[in-house]
């Protein structure tokens, strides 16, 4: 991975951007693609679209990841200034007890605590139990007047952690789900740039509220409609311990990326993936997916007439908690995977089942 890269990683990991509060996320976004596409838009929802023109009448590919993460929102403040809150998007009750969280306010960021009855006070059934949101809440350390002066009911609350490298090639940090596909996809439309172009148009997105039912992914493939769409996401490791591989299947991290393959999936896309994975050397693993995958790939391949879908993901190790873990290998692996399969599309690419590769 280029050094360069890792501080972009970065600046997208930190910017808060939980579901329908991607703005800072967006921003980063498209300032990297000034200069390397020729054309950036953001439309009403706020997922942004960065082309890069074609030099022939080749297929069209959006390359897709979304800008939201989970998050928080504050939904009640108490007159101690206890701050009671909604989810955004799937955040597991279970972790939440003790995390430390950012309140993001108009005035700026306050931290708060997530606060429960410690063990002590805990009756003996209530400690085998996990606590429900609507009894968790959140100490910003203010009183009420203050708290309720500074916090509007509304504002997003995302969890206090960011990007930090461990062990070899690894990484930790919130929000890799999926701040990564928009890396991935602007890293993308880099290297297209870098190689001369392709025949197609290629458009990097950076889609917004996935996390709460694919809403920017499918608004952008209507509009940008391409021919062919592909999300750039996040899988499910399966190596660590207490993972039934029988029933999840195997993704190990730093084997290469996760190419999906099954009925979500346009069995061409599939096929000339897994060649451009092969052509270049690429690790890569197979994913097996037999019903929609519930990423924007879902999306894209009902949209209009009907997308040509394809689904790259990223092994992930803890997904939606402050602490996902991933293998930066498997990221630029994904970049040489995507690269190479849009620089080998041509005029008479036919992505019809049954015509071949």
């Amino acid at each position: 991975m280029h050094l360069t890269d890792i501080p972009f990683l970065q600046k997208l990991i930190d910017a808060p951007s939980p579901t329908g509060f991607e703005v800072p996320a967006a921003h980063v976004f498209r300032e990297r693609m000034e200069g390397v596409a020729d054309t950036i838009e953001t439309n009403v929802l706020g997922s942004v679209h960065a082309r890069l023109l074609g030099k022939r009448n080749g297929p069209s590919v959006l390359l897709a990841g979304h800008l939201d993460e989970i998050g928080l929102m504050v939904k009640y403040i108490d007159d101690a200034g206890f701050i009671s809150f909604y989810p955004l998007g799937g955040v597991d009750a279970a972790i939440l007890p003790g995390t430390r969280v950012d309140v993001h306010t108009a005035s700026g960021i306050l931290r708060g605590v997530m606060g429960r009855k410690p063990i002590h006070l805990l009756d003996e059934e209530d400690r085998k139990k996990v606590t429900p949101i609507d009894k968790l809440f959140i100490d910003v350390g203010l009183d009420g007047d203050k708290a309720k002066e500074k916090i509007r009911l509304g504002d997003p609350i995302t969890f206090a952690a960011s990007f930090e490298e461990f062990g070899e090639r690894f990484a930790v940090s919130r929000a890799f789900d999926d701040k990564l596909g928009v890396y991935i996809a602007a890293r993308v439309l880099e290297e297209v740039k870098k190689a001369g172009g392709s025949a197609g148009d290629v458009i990097a997105a950076g889609t917004v509220q996935e996390e709460i039912g694919l809403r920017g992914g499918t608004t952008s493939v209507y509009s940008v409609n391409p021919t062919i769409a592909v999300s750039c996401e996040v899988g499910h490791a399966t190596d660590y311990p207490g993972i039934d591989k029988r029933k999840h299947g195997e993704g190990v991290c730093g084997n290469g990326p996760l190419i999906a393959r099954g009925p979500n999936i346009n069995p061409i896309v599939f096929d000339r993936l897994v060649a451009a994975a092969e052509e270049t050397g690429t690790p890569y693993q197979i994913d097996p997916v037999h019903r929609a995958t519930g990423t924007d790939a879902n999306a894209f391949q009902i949209s209009r007439g009907g997308k040509a879908a394809g689904l790259i993901s990223i092994p992930l190790r803890y997904m939606h908690t402050p602490t996902e873990v991933l293998c930066l290998d498997d990221l630029e692996a994904a970049v040489t995977i995507l690269t190479a399969f849009i620089l080998h599309l041509d005029e008479n690419t036919d992505l019809t089942p049954g015509s071949g590769i």
